[in-house]
């Protein structure tokens, strides 16, 4: 690298620019990488230290700051809103003694997305970048006495290269739905066994008699729709499954006030009903 450049630690994403951020993040498929997706985390205090997350971003910058690379990473003292689950891993690591938090994660909280990596700007070598990175991220642990790094639901094809950097992959459960060359909602349903696809038919009519299923874009979504959204998703999972609630209803507005172009809604409404969807689908979209 014949730039002279240095590492620099962050802990907030603000202050690095915004526009040099996302001209390495915007070109990747993942939304959940941009700037504001992330900024929009941290100021709406979904990410905070008594919450257990602190933000801790390292940037490579030249003297003159120009963003070189850079890498959302976060210093962890328990392994919530990961999606992961390595709750096993760190009872074993307690038991023989090893020291398992805090922990130095890699990845967008709260989204179990396909698609985390370092930001390199596209004319250096991101093998020796991303070498470069981490020996700055293990004398950061080391000095900080931190008990390990781990990257979290990875770009397959940077996790080729972290494997050759020394880092080790491991596998675990992830909930991904993929179209499978079906043309048409029959295909998909053809897929069950026949009492099922009864089931999922005899559903679909019931809801077309009394619901109408509109898609909003965020560009054209009011901001009380963002505000239904919050309350529908606080409402499932404090009803459904007693999780923690991680987004908190500024973050939607953040969403709402800087990334409309990223989000839809597929919203339900009663056909007799009033103006408020009963039911509100939320969906981030990039690209294809």
């Amino acid at each position: 690298m014949s730039t002279v450049a240095s590492f620099r630690w962050h802990t907030a994403l603000d202050e690095l620019p915004k526009d040099a951020w996302n001209a390495l993040a915007e070109p990747l498929e993942s939304p959940f990488l941009e700037w504001d997706w992330l900024v929009n985390l941290e100021r709406s205090d979904c990410l905070n230290p008594e919450q257990g997350w602190q933000p801790c971003h390292l940037a490579l910058s030249t003297e003159d700051g120009q963003l070189l690379a850079a890498a959302p990473l976060y210093v962890k003292g328990h392994s919530w809103g990961e999606f992961v689950f390595d709750q096993q891993w760190a009872e074993v690591s307690h038991r023989i003694g090893i020291p398992y938090y805090p922990k130095l994660v890699g990845m967008s909280p709260f989204t179990p997305a396909i698609g985390y990596r370092f930001l390199v700007r596209p004319e250096l070598n991101e093998r020796e970048t991303c070498a470069a990175m981490m020996k700055a991220i293990d004398a950061f642990c080391k000095e900080n006495q931190i008990a390990g790094c781990h990257f979290l639901h990875t770009d397959s094809e940077w996790c080729k290269t972290m494997e050759t950097l020394g880092m080790k992959p491991w596998l675990h459960h992830s909930l991904i739905w993929k179209n499978n060359g079906f043309q048409e909602f029959e295909d998909y349903v053809a897929m069950f066994k026949s009492k099922q696809r009864n089931n999922i038919r005899r559903e679909r009519r019931k809801a077309a008699e009394h619901l109408i299923f509109k898609a909003v874009p965020g560009e054209e979504a009011p901001d009380r729709l963002f505000g239904l959204m919050y309350d529908f998703y606080e409402r499932t999972c404090r009803k459904f499954y007693n999780w923690s609630h991680y987004l908190n209803r500024e973050f939607f507005a953040g969403l709402a006030r800087k990334m409309p172009h990223r989000t839809l809604m597929i919203a339900a409404y009663e056909r007799d009903g009033g103006s408020d969807p009963v039911a509100i689908s939320f969906q981030v979209r990039k690209g294809g």
